[in-house]
């Protein structure tokens, strides 16, 4: 056996040949190649991908049908609010006449007549005649407050020069009738005002 003495750099073994000596790093060759990868890794990150997409597309498939949902919804209200409103208008539509009591400013009485009034589908437009004073002329809806409508009166025809025109007829539901009030000024400056009920 060697001792450490003849197993110095530069001496030779029994075979007469110098050792080579040994690296301090375990590695004694160089690949050209890359080792080859580890799966275990790239595995995990295609179940994460997968995992991510599913959860995505779940989210998306959930906010359309939310949206869906919240648009159908959306149409149905709107849908029933403008039934509402054509079941409210339908209250007003038809013919309707009855007598009307007018006063003047102070509220005393001025004169009784007959007042015959068409709305038309929709409560819109309309038309009327003031029998009593041989006058007549159209109705244009031009304000709805909660149950009542406000229409204005543009004359058509006054062939005794007894009426006045623009004023202004305001009718709410009541009783299976209409509650209706004429008001207007007079070319003098009075404010008139006559109320009844239309059946």
């Amino acid at each position: 056996m060697d001792t450490a003495a003849e197993l110095e750099s530069g001496s030779e073994d029994e075979s007469g040949t110098t050792p080579t000596p040994t690296p301090a790093s375990p590695v004694t060759q160089l690949s050209l190649w890359p080792p080859p990868r580890s799966t275990r890794h790239s595995e995990r990150r295609r179940r994460q991908v997968t995992l991510v997409s599913a959860v995505v597309v779940v989210v998306l498939a959930l906010a359309g049908g939310i949206a869906a949902a919240l648009t159908l919804t959306a149409d149905e209200v709107q849908d029933d609010v403008a039934e509402a409103d054509r079941t409210h208008l339908d209250a007003f539509v038809g013919s309707w006449s009855g007598e009307m009591v007018q006063v003047d400013t102070e509220g005393d009485y001025v004169a009784d007549w007959h007042a015959e009034v068409r709305i038309e589908d929709g409560a819109e437009r309309g038309s009327t005649a003031w029998t009593t004073f041989a006058c007549s002329g159209t109705l244009e809806q031009t304000a709805a407050e909660g149950d009542r409508l406000v229409y204005t009166y543009t004359e058509t025809a006054d062939p005794q020069d007894r009426c006045v025109d623009g004023a202004e007829l305001t009718v709410s539901p009541e009783g299976g009738g209409l509650a209706a009030e004429w008001s207007s000024v007079t070319r003098e400056g009075t404010r008139m005002v006559s109320t009844g009920l239309l059946e």
